[in-house]
């Protein structure tokens, strides 16, 4: 065992981090924004479904019933149907479950092969939804959607944390939340364009899908799987030429040693999610849950999936709703490059902190003038007060809770149960996006402004929850990551005080195994 090393896995050795050898290579250049595809998966279907709901035609067609909602008289339940909403969220519950297969896979096949069965799922989907002719069809073509997304987002932020750099690892990994912001703005930009395409728009706006979703799939065949799922899968030799390979030296002795000792813990492993819940993980477990859920308290999916509606509601036409949202898409964009240049310079905790004071002012501010909007209808400058005020709070999400929701679960837990670790934050991130999704409609019909209160709340529980449970990962190599958050950190140290030896099944090892 290599000085420095406890039986759980690397200890947190700078001495011995500082004998790494790296250095931003074009192959990781190329790994980063082809596996970020992944993420366009993802930002497209969050962006396409407001604005094709919004469409003159798609309603008519697949949700006649609703024609009655046109004469409630307010616009915040205009478009309240839970129907409709299940055209959105159903995605998002296959995207749950396909994540939970997707940690198997990943462990099985490879992070590459997951990615590509993702890209293959959203090709056939976006098939089905594209040429829809019934309501069934649109459901079930967004269900395999949601299978595409699903192993996508399980993969994709698993593949960037091992193949980045351990200096970048945080920018490299952002570059899936930049990936899902630009699938966001692009689907707005084509829901834009296409409301002038009478009467087969909206099909325009979901075939457009085939584009990441073609990307995704030449990427995964055409890239190298993760040094450590090579291991993993007993091709020693050949994770060791793909981790010489990105990281553009041979000297690679040091990270490649830690690598494979993270394997032998990793293969003794006989189910990792019976070992995650075990107290020596409950640390991991417990951030991996909850930074998920409360990514989609924030409400950011709420305003992503209905933005024209929302925008709607404050008084602005159908063409000015969309064209509002299409700039909060740029804003997501530029706000998530900030994140990018931040997250490995000022830390995660710090971009949490403030990314959660931003949202929460704003969240309050808003929900105070869609009151006064409300009681007074028709103010241009106080719609237009709004509009920059959700544009403020997306920034401060997308520097934010945006992209560290991905990366942290991607990089916290230690391999012997990260594919499973990153399974269940998927799940748990898509089941209550799903959940907002389903019900955020009615949501705004029976609480109108008071929703933006409701969400600034979960906003401050969940500031808190990082200023005292979250540990600072910057700047540590990822199978160095254990000690950080077990053992020097305040509160977790005290939870595993009595748990420090892994307790880990113990199975035969596998042909291959390390």
């Amino acid at each position: 065992m290599a000085p420095g090393v406890a039986a759980s896995g690397p200890s947190f050795d700078k001495e011995r981090i500082a004998l790494y050898e790296s250095k931003m290579t074009p192959a990781v250049a190329l790994i980063a924004v082809v596996a970020a595809s992944g993420g366009l998966l993802f930002g497209f279907d969050n962006g396409i479904s407001g604005g094709v709901i919004a469409h003159p035609d798609f309603g008519p067609k697949f949700f006649p019933h609703m024609a009655h909602a046109e004469n409630k008289g307010d616009a915040f339940c205009k478009y309240d149907d839970h129907l409709l909403q299940l055209f959105t969220s159903s995605l998002f519950l296959a995207a749950g479950a396909s994540a939970m297969v997707g940690s198997w896979t990943c462990n099985k096949f490879g992070r590459k092969l997951t990615m590509l069965a993702g890209g293959l799922c959203f090709l056939v989907g976006t098939a089905l939804v594209a040429g829809a002719v019934a309501t069934p069809m649109l459901v079930v073509g967004r269900i395999v959607l949601g299978f595409g997304v699903g192993f996508a987002c399980q993969a994709t932020p698993l593949y960037l944390s091992e193949m980045a750099p351990h200096t970048a690892r945080g920018s490299l990994n952002i570059m899936f939340q930049l990936a899902v912001t630009i699938g966001i703005l692009a689907a707005q930009l084509i829901n834009y364009g296409t409301q002038y395409l009478r009467p087969h728009g909206w099909r325009v706006s979901l075939a457009m899908g085939a584009v990441p979703a073609l990307l995704l799939t030449v990427g995964a065949l055409i890239l190298p799987d993760t040094p450590n799922a090579l291991v993993l899968r007993g091709k020693k030799e050949e994770g060791r030429k793909v981790l010489q390979r990105i990281r553009g030296t041979e000297h690679v002795d040091v990270e490649f040693e830690d690598i494979v000792e993270a394997v032998n813990v990793a293969s003794s492993v006989g189910n990792p999610y019976r070992t995650i819940v075990r107290r020596r993980y409950w640390p991991q477990l417990t951030i991996t849950i909850l930074i998920p859920v409360f990514q989609q308290l924030t409400g950011i999916n709420a305003i992503m999936f209905y933005a024209p509606q929302l925008f709607e509601a404050t008084g602005a036409s159908t063409n000015a709703a969309l064209l509002a949202s299409v700039v909060t898409g740029v804003v997501n964009v530029v706000s998530t490059l900030v994140a990018i240049f931040l997250v490995d310079r000022a830390g995660r905790r710090f971009l949490f902190l403030e990314g959660g004071t931003q949202m929460i002012i704003c969240e309050v501010v808003v929900g105070v003038l869609i009151h006064y909007n409300f009681k007074n209808p028709g103010n241009e400058a106080m719609a237009g007060a709004i509009v920059a005020l959700i544009c403020i709070y997306v920034a401060g999400f997308a520097w934010s809770w945006g992209p560290l929701g991905w990366l942290v679960p991607s990089e916290i837990q230690p391999l012997e149960t990260r594919a499973a670790g990153m399974g269940i934050a998927t799940l748990m991130n898509f089941l209550f996006t799903f959940l907002i999704g389903q019900i955020f409609l009615s949501v705004l019909c029976g609480l109108k402004y008071g929703t933006f209160f409701l969400f600034a709340g979960f906003v401050v529980i969940m500031t808190l929850f990082v200023l005292f449970c979250v540990p600072e990962t910057k700047g540590v190599p990822i199978e160095e990551l254990n000690e950080v958050v077990t053992q020097k950190h305040w509160l977790w140290s005290r939870v595993v005080k009595d748990a420090a030896a892994p307790q880990i099944e113990i199975t035969k090892p596998k042909k291959g195994t390390v």
